[in-house]
C-alpha cells in the first residue's frame, strides 16, 4: 500500500509531466510506472534490505519517487532554457520520449538493492529490463524502434547512476544528479533511530541528518541551480563526497550551479 507521501509525490510527478509534454505521453508513462505493482513491490523490498538488513538509508518508493521528481524539475529547467535532450539532438525521439526514459530509470535505478549494495546498479539494470520492456509495449505498441531507443536510454541511466561508469546522454546524466540531490535528513531518519552503536558509514547518516532542504530552481548563469540548505557544516560531506562527484561525471554538469547554505549564511559556491 502506498503511503500518503508516495501518493502526494505521484501527483506532483504526473502534474509536472503533463505540464512539460503536451502530447500526454510522458504523463501516461508516469501513471503506468507509478501504479505498477511489480515496481512498487521491488521498491519496498529494496528498502527493507537497505534499512533492516544493511543499516543503510532509504532506497525505497519515496526515494525513487523523489529522484523522479528531481529529474522532471531539471528536465523542465533545461527545456525552458532551450537545451535539447540527446534524443532530440540525434533526431530519434521527442522530449516526451526522453522524459519517459528518465521516469523509467528513476523508478528502477535502485531495485538491485533487493540483492545487496555491491553492484546494485548492474542488478537494477538486468532486473529492470523486462519491466521496461513490458511498459514500453503498452506505451509504444507499434513502434519497435522507439522501444529499443527508450529502453537503451533508461538502462544507461540505471547502470550509470552511481557515477562509477561513464554515461554519455544528457538524460542519463540527469539521473545521476537527481539521485545525488536526495540527501535531506528525512532519508536517514529510520537508520538513525535504529542505530545502537557506532559503525562504518555512520558519517553518511549524520551528515544527511543535517540537510534541511535541497532546492532545484532556475539558475542565474546556468539553467539549473541546486541549493543545499543545512543546519551544520557536517552536511558538506554529502555535497563533497556524493553530489559533487556525481555532477562532475554527468553530461548535465555544464548546465548546473551548486551552492551550499549553512544556517542561512552566505552561500558557498561549488559550481
Amino acid at each position: 500500500m502506498r503511503s500518503p507521501k508516495e501518493i502526494a509525490l505521484d501527483q506532483k510527478i504526473i502534474d509536472a509531466a503533463a505540464g512539460l509534454d503536451h502530447t500526454g505521453k510522458a504523463a501516461d508513462a508516469a501513471r503506468l510506472i507509478l501504479k505498477d505493482e511489480e515496481i512498487q513491490s521491488m521498491q519496498e523490498y529494496a528498502n527493507t534490505v537497505s534499512i533492516k538488513r544493511l543499516g543503510y538509508n532509504d532506497h525505497g518508493p519515496v526515494h525513487m519517487r523523489t529522484v523522479a521528481y528531481n529529474a522532471v524539475i531539471m528536465m523542465g529547467l533545461l527545456r525552458q532554457a532551450q537545451i535539447k535532450t540527446n534524443l532530440e539532438k540525434e533526431e530519434c525521439g521527442s522530449f516526451g520520449d526522453s522524459l519517459t526514459a528518465v521516469f523509467l530509470a528513476s523508478s528502477l535505478h535502485d531495485i538491485g538493492m533487493t540483492i545487496g549494495r555491491q553492484d546494485h546498479e548492474l542488478h537494477s539494470a538486468y532486473m529492470g529490463y523486462p519491466i521496461i520492456d513490458r511498459i514500453l509495449h503498452v506505451l509504444y505498441p507499434h513502434d519497435v524502434s522507439k522501444r529499443v531507443i527508450i529502453r537503451s536510454l533508461a538502462i544507461e541511466g540505471i547502470s550509470g547512476h552511481m557515477g562509477t561508469r561513464a554515461v554519455y546522454s544528457l538524460e542519463a546524466g540527469i539521473i545521476l544528479v537527481a539521485d545525488g540531490c536526495d540527501m535531506k535528513k528525512g532519508r536517514a531518519r529510520i537508520p538513525m533511530a535504529m542505530a545502537n552503536s557506532p559503525k562504518v558509514g555512520d558519517i553518511h547518516k549524520y551528515s544527511a541528518n543535517s540537510i534541511e532542504a535541497v532546492k532545484i530552481i532556475s539558475g542565474k548563469e546556468k539553467p539549473i541551480r541546486i541549493e543545499v540548505h543545512m543546519s551544520s557544516e557536517v552536511g558538506l560531506f554529502q555535497i563533497e563526497e556524493i553530489l559533487l562527484g556525481k555532477i562532475n561525471v554527468s553530461p548535465a554538469k555544464p548546465y548546473v550551479e551548486l551552492y551550499a547554505i549553512v544556517n542561512n549564511r552566505e552561500p558557498k559556491q561549488y559550481l
